[in-house]
């Protein structure tokens, strides 16, 4: 899952009172525009490219973004007159190079898992699948229901139902080829033309998050979204990053080898609470890892993209998260830059990331190789023994020596 598609043409009209001289997702939440909020997750997730879907005041978003926000490609998809929501997704695809596309609306923010997302989408072999969201009322919204396979099998009308339920998140994850497909005419909507007229006669599944979930459009909702938006948005400047290496800190190091596949990987004891307890204390939380494995021809760049992703499924269900991890493949008599202790990895985290602050910034690991790349990048060092000895050499290059990932977690402050 590398493109997404951000539907920011709206014209705002319960919010124009308020934010009249901007688009909708341009207006400012926790000093930032509600767009960057949603580049930021869509980045942590992944996203190399995401194509706007833009409309009113267009150039607004054009002028203050350009071609690129940290790591995302931007696109723009401009609308020329108003092509309701399955009219914009239509355009917007046109645009993609990739089958498999996440949709989402640009004035709404649902703090989705992308990848348990991606891989429900997957497993399923879904033409369009939905993110759904619990709620105590779904008047406002109408409401979803599902069957025990998590096959979509009714949408009912906002203001047609009331009490709990489920209700349709805004974010979506459709085949290109699929939806191009159904030739439908310029202008239409996706909600009634799409999910509501034709779910019976394709794989339309549903998956439910628990997750934080606003919708500024409304005016009480956008006020209450100034004191609730992560605060790290609040201070853009001063952000304060984890860097972890992987072997021998998050999972066991296979003595002599290398985790090859997905059922060799083990995490070590405490390391889910504790990446659940960290990820309260840091901004941003990144992998950095050697993995010359590949360049040995050992295993391939799929085998470490199917660990990492059941890694951090595993992670995101007990609370904890990962926002991007960063491996080199290269030989180490290669001398890549990006292999630690060289600092590629880490100089490339701070172009994606923007506004990490070095000096409250933290590396941890278990070699002197980590020790190294955390001097040389400015970052606290900490190191972990796992129970072992510790080399002199390793204690001179660390600031601070913890047991293991959990106990740094515990007392570090």
């Amino acid at each position: 899952m590398k493109e997404a598609i951000i539907l920011a043409g709206g014209f705002g009209t319960r919010l124009k009172h308020i934010v009249s001289d901007v688009p909708k997702p341009m207006a400012p939440v926790g000093g930032e525009p509600f767009l960057s909020v949603l580049f930021e997750r869509l980045q942590c997730a992944g996203i190399e490219r995401v194509i706007l879907s833009t409309g009113y005041l267009h150039e607004k978003i054009e002028d203050f973004y350009g071609d690129k926000y940290g790591s995302l490609s931007l696109v723009y998809s401009r609308e020329t007159t108003p092509l309701g929501t399955g009219g914009a997704i239509q355009l917007g695809l046109n645009h993609s190079c990739t089958n498999d596309v996440l949709v989402l609306n640009g004035d709404t923010l649902f703090d989705i898992d992308f990848s348990a997302f991606y891989s429900f989408h997957r497993e399923r072999k879904a033409t369009l699948s939905v993110a759904l969201r619990n709620v105590d009322d779904v008047t406002r919204y109408g409401s979803v229901e599902t069957d025990n396979e998590s096959r979509i099998v009714s949408f009912t009308e906002k203001n047609q139902v009331s009490g709990a339920g489920l209700i349709n998140g805004g974010i979506y994850l459709l085949n290109k080829k699929w939806f191009l497909g159904l030739n439908m005419p310029e202008q239409f909507s996706f909600e009634k033309d799409v999910l509501e007229k034709i779910y019976q006669d394709n794989r339309f599944y549903g998956l439910a998050f628990n997750a934080y979930f606003i919708d500024i459009g409304v005016p009480e909702d956008y006020f209450r979204a100034q004191t609730e938006i992560n605060p790290r948005h609040d201070n853009p400047n001063n952000r304060k990053a984890l860097f972890l290496d992987r072997d021998g800190v998050i999972n066991r190091q296979v003595i002599g080898g290398y985790v090859t596949k997905t059922d060799e990987f083990e995490f070590l004891p405490g390391v889910l609470d504790a990446l659940g307890s960290l990820s309260g204390k840091f901004d941003y939380i990144f992998i950095v890892t050697n993995q010359q494995g590949i360049g040995k021809g050992i295993f391939s760049e799929n085998d470490l993209a199917d660990i990492h992703r059941q890694m951090c499924n595993a992670i995101h269900e007990c609370g904890g998260r990962v926002d991007k991890i960063y491996y080199c493949p290269a030989l180490e008599k290669e001398n890549s830059p990006f292999r630690k202790p060289d600092i590629g990895m880490g100089k490339q985290a701070l172009s994606d990331f923007p506004g990490i602050d070095l000096s409250s910034s933290v590396m941890v690991g278990d070699s002197v190789s980590d020790m190294l790349f955390g001097k040389n990048m400015g970052l606290k060092t900490v190191f972990l023994t796992n129970g072992k000895p510790v080399a002199e050499a390793d204690a001179n290059q660390a600031d601070e020596i913890y047991l293991d990932l959990a106990d740094f977690a515990i007392r570090f402050c």
